[in-house]
């Protein structure tokens, strides 16, 4: 039976860490970094005697990411103790929710080929992220950083509504996009910020569904789509072969392209939780979500529709810029300054698009700001400068950020626009040039481009464009 004759099942836990200040139980810092064990205290440390106190800002980024997913919020929620062993948490369990979560039944919309589908979420609750263990492959053992530790998290848990590699990328882009833009997660991926646990079983269609295999802690969307596709030809390898799909634990190896069994998988009563005793319930009051509720920010559908309408942008377009928050905050920020939509668009579309893939720089790390780039874009449509030079300027901007302004007078880039200095250009092209002359008196119109092609040479980049062209013009008709 071939591939095709199969269908994937597919289901995520995306866990996000929260942008808050301090940790989930203590006043710890939770910020990326900082040298191993310095980010910590008695309480993230488990010391005798100490007890953790809930940080609310956790509670009101949970609601307010189960409420732009669709969710129910829960007025009466709890913590419970997950008592599976941690070696790199110190209490060796995890204090997060069971049977009552913050959120629950939710959804969002993706874009597919066939149109929008709706995926289900089942719940999203909040719990405390693990610390990391550093191999030491000299001493043959592990050191442990609890900086991390307490950091909190919350954890959405999709319902098996996913169905192929490319529908996990643009269900976890949709993910990543509302985290960002209700500000309660940097999604710094390399940072491990927003991570998967990726399910997958196959089934022939009218059986039921297969045994699931759990991939871990995937954190690129290469490698979450890489891992999908190796998993499912696995599974469809084994089945053919007359054998059995375990359930287990696997981990994703990118350097080999194929995964690994780390365990067994354990069901829900393996963890044996508990309510947590040093706790108290979370209960939340109409009033607390409704300011909650009226507080979200627009969220990236309701903007890109906003685009579609007001700026005129293309489907295609407005998708792109308005699936990440900081290039949708860039494009507004810069159309404030230059008022021209259009050309703020073409430049985030095309030349900023291309740096951040060539880089694999995410658009949090665009190191210039929505003024600058337009006051690139009115450089430009002022004719101070060709946009040749201005696609020079923007790769400064990326490398050494500062005002363009500055950009073209250091670099001695401000675009000729002398009509004397111009036309002494244009006359040494054509004599260098007579087959063009020729050739544009003989209709081949892309004469022109050649010539003005070669001014533009001729002139570093720095000539007026629009009057190069009226010039030639002017000399080849006469």
């Amino acid at each position: 039976m071939s591939k095709s004759e199969y269908e994937v099942i597919i289901g995520l836990e995306v866990h996000a860490e929260l942008s808050t200040k301090t940790k989930i139980f203590c006043s710890c810092p939770t910020e990326f970094g900082g040298q191993p064990n310095t980010h910590v205290c008695p309480i993230c440390m488990a010391m005798p005697g100490t007890l953790p106190v809930l940080n609310e800002k956790v509670v009101e980024y949970a609601v307010k990411a189960g409420l732009a997913t669709n969710c129910e919020i829960s007025r009466d929620s709890k913590n419970d103790r997950k008592n599976y062993y941690y070696p790199d948490l110190p209490k060796s369990y995890q204090i997060s929710q069971f049977d009552k979560p913050l959120c629950e039944h939710g959804y969002v919309e993706i874009d597919t080929e066939a149109g929008k589908k709706k995926i289900r979420l089942t719940r999203i609750h909040i719990e405390e992220d693990a610390g990391k263990l550093n191999h030491d492959d000299f001493g043959g053992g592990s050191l442990v950083d609890l900086n991390r530790a307490g950091v909190p998290l919350i954890e959405i848990v999709s319902e098996p509504d996913l169905r192929s590699p490319e529908e996990v990328e643009s269900y976890m882009k949709k993910i990543k996009s509302i985290l960002e833009y209700i500000e309660v997660s940097d999604c710094k991926m390399q940072e491990g910020s927003l991570r998967a646990d990726v399910n997958v079983s196959v089934h022939k269609p009218g059986e039921p569904f297969g045994t699931r295999t759990e991939m871990k802690n995937m954190n690129s969307f290469r490698s979450i789509t890489r891992a999908i596709e190796y998993e499912i030809e696995r599974q469809i390898d084994v089945l053919e072969d007359g054998g059995k799909i375990e359930q287990e634990t696997l981990r994703w190896d990118d350097v080999s392209g194929k995964t690994f069994s780390m365990r067994d998988k354990e069901d829900a009563q393996d963890y044996r939780y508990f309510p947590e005793p040093d706790l108290v319930a979370i209960k939340l009051s109409e009033e607390y979500i409704e300011t909650i509720k009226n507080s979200l920010p627009e969220l990236p559908e309701s903007r890109k529709q906003r685009y579609l309408e007001e700026y005129v942008l293309s489907e295609k377009d407005a998708n792109i810029i308005t699936a990440s928050k900081y290039l949708s905050d860039l494009f507004e920020s810069a159309i404030k300054i230059c008022n021209n939509p259009k050309s703020v668009n073409n430049w985030i579309i095309s030349d900023i698009s291309r740096i951040l893939n060539e880089t694999e720089m995410e658009p949090i790390a665009i190191p210039f700001d929505g003024k600058q780039l337009g006051k690139l874009v009115i450089l430009i449509d002022k004719g101070t400068i060709s946009s040749s030079i201005g696609k020079k300027v923007l790769e400064e901007l990326f490398e050494n950020p500062r005002d363009p302004e500055e950009i073209i007078k250091e670099k001695g880039w401000i675009q000729i626009s002398d009509e004397g200095a111009i036309k002494e250009v244009v006359i040494k092209i054509l004599e260098a040039n007579p087959q063009s002359i020729a050739d544009f008196k003989a209709g081949k119109d892309r004469a022109l481009g050649f010539l003005v092609g070669q001014a533009m040479k001729e002139t570093k980049g720095k000539a007026n464009p629009k009057m190069l062209n009226e010039m030639f013009l002017e000399e080849l008709k006469k």
